[in-house]
């Protein structure tokens, strides 16, 4: 069968299944993250199928950025899409299994298990490249406003004289984990696509802390030496 026909049935499958109110792991966010699994994939000899599965249901668990579990949310996505497609799709070949598997619980950034296929690899840049970029600014504020985080810390924005804390604070997750992602990326192109995505990140905090300052029209220099990716 060809991919695109399983894409069609997961789809399906998920609309029937799957809707819920969070705007960060909906059928749009895996959407995404399947399209940017094909980028990464050109000219390489992976198993598409594997990458499919693993995009589309790699959030089919997503415990909540406070829960205290929360590390646990791909292993538990793992072991549902296991059964989804025992139960739900009994024609999916039975030999792919574990590697969709592993990419799905390799993918987490918080369960810190590194990805041994190049599938996984691919399916773990792409997932962390939706947290970058214009994309991945939208989802913090979404995630920081259903948990009702402030936006920041008025009297020190950006964590100069004090710990972080992005259980309280939207704008300390970007120091606290998005500006480390470009060095986790596990492929060349995830990497460029991850230095290029994080940049925006720094432009949007050097806004905020000149518009603090009470200049609209610039960007705080020193914010934007202080964090900038590389080149």
């Amino acid at each position: 069968m060809p991919v695109h026909s399983w894409q069609q049935r997961f789809e399906e499958w998920l609309m029937a299944h799957h809707m819920d109110d969070d705007a960060a792991h909906d059928i749009s966010h895996f959407r995404r993250v399947w399209a940017t699994a094909q980028r990464l994939s050109v000219d390489e000899d992976v198993d598409e199928l594997v990458i499919l599965t693993a995009c589309y249901f790699h959030d089919i668990v997503s415990l909540p950025k406070n829960h205290p579990e929360r590390s646990s949310s791909s292993r538990l996505a793992a072991q549902k899409t296991r059964t989804i497609l025992h139960e739900d799709f009994p024609d999916f070949p039975e030999s792919l299994l574990p590697a969709v598997m592993h990419a799905i619980e390799a993918h987490s950034h918080s369960a810190n298990i590194p990805p041994e296929t190049l599938e996984a690899k691919i399916v773990q840049d792409a997932d962390r490249l939706e947290s970058l970029g214009a994309i991945g600014l939208a989802r913090v504020f979404a995630v920081a406003g259903k948990l009702n985080f402030s936006l920041f810390n008025a009297d020190d924005p950006f964590a100069d004289s004090r710990p972080l804390n992005d259980k309280r604070y939207a704008l300390d997750h970007f120091q606290n984990k998005l500006l480390g992602l470009p060095v986790t990326m596990q492929t060349v192109k995830g990497k460029a696509l991850a230095n290029h995505n994080a940049r925006y990140l720094v432009e949007f905090m050097a806004k905020i802390s000149a518009e603090l300052q009470g200049d609209y029209l610039e960007y705080d220099r020193a914010i934007l030496a202080r964090f900038a990716p590389p080149a």
